[in-house]
């Protein structure tokens, strides 16, 4: 039978909690936050129960979302993103249209992780199965945007990053295709020492 956790270990757990849904402002399903914090699901339930006793989250449909104000060296987790690539949308797809389409949808080694909310954009977030890194999809002026984080460490940008940026493209793109064929341009701004994926070359 396993011990509880110490009084120090559930404070500094509800910090972490407080944190990740601050510097990711918006809905974070609780799989997303399990995932991002590698928290343990008992004790990120009951972290969640105190910080929503306190007032300082709140249960939303879709998962969870911070109350207290945001800590502003927080914001830079969704502020500093640095753009991976971006496609046109097809003529007849909206931007809404698309998002509730891949919202809450897993791809391969992405989970699902939540809605970001980010200069009155709603940007989707995914991660790794292992938490290690994470990516975020939005739509602006018609074009899909594939973004990482800027920084160093599991959520800033690194060649894993990218690589996960790229394999939530390849499942975007394939989200399109029911309704109409991909048409315009796909623009790729992260820089590379080798050739962009093959698959790229042939769409």
């Amino acid at each position: 039978m396993s011990e509880e956790p110490s009084e120090f270990q559930s404070s500094r757990l509800d910090e972490r909690v407080l944190s990740a849904l601050q510097g990711l402002p918006g809905r974070l399903a609780f799989s997303g936050l399990k995932r991002v914090l590698r928290a343990h699901p008992e004790s990120l339930s009951r972290a969640l129960r105190r910080l929503e006793r306190e007032g300082l989250v709140e249960r939303v449909d879709g998962g969870y979302r911070a109350l207290a104000s945001l800590d502003p060296a927080r914001a830079s987790l969704t502020r500093d993103l640095r753009t991976i690539a971006a496609i046109d949308l097809p003529s007849g797809t909206t931007g809404d249209g698309l998002l509730t389409r891949l919202t809450g949808r897993w791809f391969g080694s992405l989970r699902w992780v939540g809605v970001v909310d980010r200069d009155d954009e709603r940007l989707l977030a995914w991660g790794r199965r292992d938490g290690s890194e994470y990516v975020l999809l939005g739509v602006h002026e018609g074009r899909l945007h594939v973004y990482v984080p800027e920084g160093d460490g599991p959520s800033g940008a690194s060649g894993d990053a990218d690589d996960a940026a790229y394999e939530l493209l390849v499942h975007a793109v394939d989200a399109l295709r029911p309704t109409a064929p991909v048409e315009g341009t796909v623009t790729f701004l992260a820089t590379f020492g080798a050739t962009p994926p093959a698959w790229t070359r042939d769409n």
